[in-house]
């Protein structure tokens, strides 16, 4: 086992227990809220009949500058995002290019992107609640990149232009990231129980503006991958099974801001297309890496 195996194993499996005790503390959180809620809700029922009953607790703030639980939740998430960036950090140095040359490196990019832009959501919306949908999927990205050749290896030939490759792929990670966080909104829209309170307004909200980072991302890293597509292997498409579900990708969060914007659109049938939109970034991934469909992405 070499060096860089053993960082991996102990920074990305560090990484993965810190994001799953994030959520943890968030579903204890939540909880708490519940049994807040609930004693409000007889108080409210019988009146001066419960002034004997133990006083509850406050609850926690819902941001992360808040005190108490909810300052955890948020360390622990962001202690997973800081082991990450170190990971990355190191094995982009010690690679000599950066580390999205095969299916291990972009799994740990694509879980980088998406907490920083959960981090980013919690800080300015103060919607906790998506961390329910959005904590899992990063825990078992670091998980199963671990399950893939950790070892540095010589760059795939078509892979070997440094800037093309960072704007390509770190386009998608942008774009990915900010997707997680949509498919995070619309779960929360979806599922939000009535004791929650949770304004939906507000998850609809987030929902739009996190599409709104992802679908520029995504044309971006359509364009470069067309310019580096006929670079590399002398055409612009070939339709392989990522580039084809990247395209519909494309098309359904274009879809989606074309029916926001023109007609208002908001709600489940919203709400469910950008759960269908990041379930195609999935797929996106899976199909080449795999589903062994094959293709030209087949090596990430």
């Amino acid at each position: 086992m070499n060096d860089i195996t053993v960082l991996a194993n102990w920074l990305l499996g560090a990484a993965t227990v810190f994001v799953l005790v994030g959520l943890l503390a968030n579903i204890a959180l939540l909880s708490s809220q519940r049994r807040i809620n609930a004693v409000a809700r007889r108080k409210v029922a019988v009146g001066d009949g419960v002034q004997d009953e133990k006083p509850a607790p406050a609850a926690a703030p819902a941001g992360p500058s808040g005190g108490g639980l909810a300052a955890y939740a948020t360390g622990f998430v962001a202690i997973a995002l800081v082991l990450v960036t170190v990971y990355l950090a190191v094995r982009w140095v010690k690679a000599g290019h950066g580390p999205f040359g095969n299916g291990h490196e972009f799994l740990v990019a694509f879980a980088w992107g998406i907490l920083v832009a959960y981090l980013v959501a919690e800080w300015r919306y103060k919607l906790r609640v998506v961390a329910f949908a959005v904590l899992p999927v990063v825990a078992v990205a670091l998980a199963f990149s671990l399950t893939r050749g950790t070892e540095i290896e010589p760059l795939n030939p078509a892979l070997q232009n440094p800037l093309l490759m960072l704007l390509h792929v770190g386009s998608a990670i942008i774009s990915y990231g900010a997707a997680g966080v949509s498919f995070g909104a619309a779960v929360a829209f979806l599922w939000r129980p009535a004791w929650l309170k949770m304004d939906g307004d507000r998850l609809d909200e987030l929902g739009y503006k996190a599409a709104t980072i992802t679908f520029p991302m995504l044309t971006v890293m359509i364009l470069v991958g067309a310019v580096w597509g006929q670079i590399a292997w002398g055409r612009f498409w070939s339709w392989d099974p990522k580039e084809t579900a990247a395209l519909i990708t494309w098309l359904v969060y274009g879809a989606y801001l074309h029916a926001r914007v023109s007609r208002g659109w908001q709600g489940k049938g919203s709400a469910w297309l950008l759960i269908g939109g990041f379930a195609l970034i999935i797929f996106a991934y899976l199909s080449s890496y795999y589903l062994h469909l094959g293709g030209n992405h087949s090596y990430a």
